[in-house]
């Protein structure tokens, strides 16, 4: 792994238009950790952490109901899942973070698992809102928001508008911003053709598209890579649930919200990561920008690493995030 500051990034070339226009991919995540050091002890209520398990729904101001999940108690990590998937993404990291004594908190997002398929609002203001409403709901103070792909977009547009006083850290995991989109502002950024693309192909098979996503999302493509079947099924499973209008509509929201703005107003210790084999999110117009733009931000790239690696490299990317938290 290679630790960066904001001012001395480098990485991996890629041609990004072959890599995405050629597969027609798309942007989200997965979060299954591999390394439960505590996992055993949390199963008999012998952590710090041990204490309620549960979920509920919070109700946002147009009174669409957002699902949630939130265990234990300590600081409380609300974590910001990608498109298309859902809370059940961050499973991994919830059972890691709550086995070292901290509040763990997902949700759904609008038109995403179990909360309400919405064929409004979904776009990262309303998104942002969304996420007041459950903290609000919850309670939640001097909490550490944790995002990945589309994830961290909201995680941005949050903390910039809403975060004031409720936000200790932030962590950004090969998250979207500034902007994916090429524009003339942004010419490194990906044509609008791609993102046409994934409209079309959701709008034409959905079913057959979010099963062919997650072979470059993992790397399962690279040489020497065997697919995990049960992790691929479970980003399948995760996307099927949510509603296909507000999935279609997400694709907007992730690829066309500029988030400058948002990401020099975020004050808090921020960290961005991502791997620079990231086959969805291009890391150079990605977590390199991000960092030139962050106040105050570390910026770790990983050698060789997926979109996915939350999942798929949880050993390594956990105790990185932990570090920073404790830190």
């Amino acid at each position: 792994m290679r630790d960066h500051d904001a001012s001395n990034g480098q990485g991996a070339d890629f041609t990004r238009r072959g890599i995405l226009a050629g597969a027609g991919l798309t942007v989200g995540a997965a979060a299954l950790s591999t390394t439960l050091p505590e996992a055993a002890q949390a199963a008999t209520g012998g952590t710090p952490s041990s204490g309620p398990v549960g979920d509920g729904y919070a109700t946002a101001a147009d009174g669409s109901r957002l699902y949630y999940k939130d265990w234990g108690r300590g600081q409380p990590i609300f974590f910001h899942h990608g498109w298309p998937l859902s809370a059940d993404d961050w499973d991994g990291q919830m059972l890691y973070f709550s086995s070292h004594g901290y509040r763990v908190i997902a949700m759904d997002r609008r038109g995403h698992g179990r909360s309400t398929q919405t064929t409004t609002g979904n776009d990262m203001d309303t998104y942002a809102a969304d996420v007041d409403a459950v903290v609000k709901k919850l309670g939640l103070r001097d909490a550490i928001h944790i995002g990945h792909s589309t994830g961290g977009g909201e995680v941005a547009r949050y903390v910039a508008r809403f975060g004031q006083g409720k936000v200790a850290k932030a962590v950004l995991v090969a998250s979207v911003p500034p902007i994916m989109v090429q524009t003339p502002s942004n010419p490194g950024g990906l044509p609008r053709s791609v993102f046409d693309g994934f409209r079309t192909q959701l709008a034409a098979n959905r079913a057959d598209f979010y099963w062919q996503v997650p072979i470059p999302f993992y790397g399962f493509n690279r040489p020497g890579k065997s697919v995990i079947e049960g992790v691929r099924q479970n980003w399948w499973r995760q996307g099927m649930m949510g509603g296909a209008q507000a999935q279609y509509d997400c694709i907007k929201a992730f690829s066309e919200t500029d988030q400058t703005e948002d990401l020099k107003a975020i004050k808090v210790p921020t960290l961005v990561l991502q791997g620079d084999d990231d086959q969805i999110v291009p890391f150079k117009d990605a977590s390199l920008l991000q960092a030139k733009l962050l106040p105050n931000n570390r910026l770790k790239i990983y050698p060789g690493l997926s979109h996915g690696m939350l999942t798929v490299n949880g050993d390594i990317l956990n105790p990185d995030i932990l570090a920073f938290i404790k830190g």
